[in-house]
C-alpha cells in the first residue's frame, strides 16, 4: 500500500537541462513513451531537489523528513487510454541521501531510489553541488549563480518558452517494483516560479559519457532554480509499458506548442 499524498517544502530545485539527439534518446525510453522535442531535441536532464518537512498529508511540519535528491529524466509524451497527448518525465533513475527513500521507494511511495552522497554549498546567490551515488554509477556537479539572464545558446527561446515547458511536465512515471509497470507520481506546487542559474559547471555521467549515450549526443543547454515553494506529490495510477495503439502519429511536441 503507498501514501497517496505527500506534502512538504522544496527548499532548492535545480534542473539542469540538456539538449539531446533525439534518436539516442528514444532508444531509452520504454513504451509508451516518446521523446517531447524543442527546437528539434530531445530535452533530458537531472532535478537536483531538497526537500524538508516531507509527511504523510495532514500530518504536523515538525514530523516531517528532509533529504537531497536526484532524477536523471527524460521529457516524454505518451498518449492515454482514449489516445489523448500526455506529457511530463520518464525518470531513468532517483538517488537520494535519505535512507528512508532507499528502502520504501516503489513501495510506501512511488519510484525506486538509490543511496547517494551529497556536498552542497549554497549561500542563496551562489550554489556548488556534488553528488555521487553509493553504487558508484553516478557523478553529478553543478555551480553557478543567480542570474536575471537567460541564455542565449540554449535551445529555448526565451526563459517563459523554458519555463512553461518544463511546468507542463509535472506527471512523472519511473521504473518501480513491478517489471511491467511505471509507478507514477504528480508534483503539485502553490505557485510555479523558477529563474535562470548563470551555469559554471554541469556534468553527469549518466548523461555524458553513459552507456547509451556516444560522444557527442548530449549538450548543456541551462540551469533553472526554484527556491522555497511549498507542494505536495500525489500517487498516479501505476502504467503498463505497451507500445501506443496503432494509427497514433508520431509527436513531436514543444517546438510548435503542445497538444491535447
Amino acid at each position: 500500500m503507498r501514501i497517496p499524498r505527500l506534502e512538504g517544502v522544496i527548499r532548492r530545485r535545480l534542473l539542469v537541462n540538456f539538449r539531446a539527439d533525439p534518436k539516442v534518446v528514444e532508444r531509452q525510453l520504454p513504451p509508451p513513451f516518446r521523446p517531447k522535442l524543442q527546437a528539434g531535441f530531445a530535452v533530458v536532464g537531472v532535478c537536483l531537489i531538497r526537500l524538508e518537512h516531507i509527511r504523510p498529508a495532514g500530518l504536523p511540519a515538525f514530523l516531517g523528513v528532509s533529504s537531497e535528491n536526484a532524477a536523471h529524466r527524460i521529457a516524454v509524451w505518451w498518449p492515454d487510454a482514449d489516445g489523448r497527448v500526455q506529457e511530463g518525465v520518464y525518470v531513468l533513475r532517483r538517488d537520494s541521501s535519505s535512507r528512508l527513500n532507499h528502502l520504501v521507494g516503489g513501495r510506501l511511495f512511488p519510484g525506486a531510489h538509490h543511496a547517494a552522497t551529497f556536498a552542497v554549498a549554497d549561500s542563496g546567490a551562489r550554489i556548488e553541488l556534488q553528488m555521487a551515488s553509493r553504487d558508484g554509477k553516478v557523478a553529478v556537479r553543478v555551480a553557478g549563480h543567480d542570474t536575471a539572464e537567460f541564455p542565449a545558446s540554449s535551445c529555448f527561446g526565451s526563459l517563459a518558452a523554458a519555463s512553461a515547458f518544463f511546468e507542463a511536465g509535472s506527471k512523472g512515471y519511473s521504473a518501480g517494483r513491478d517489471p511491467e509497470r511505471a509507478d507514477g507520481l504528480l508534483l503539485q506546487v502553490d505557485e510555479w516560479r523558477v529563474h535562470p542559474l548563470a551555469t559554471t559547471e554541469a556534468s553527469s555521467t549518466y548523461f555524458q559519457g553513459g552507456e547509451g549515450y556516444p560522444a557527442g549526443s548530449v549538450e548543456f543547454d541551462h540551469t533553472l532554480i526554484m527556491r522555497d515553494v511549498q507542494h505536495e506529490w500525489v500517487a498516479l495510477d501505476d502504467l503498463a509499458y505497451a507500445e501506443p495503439p496503432a494509427g497514433l502519429p508520431d509527436l513531436a511536441l514543444g517546438s510548435a506548442g503542445r497538444t491535447g
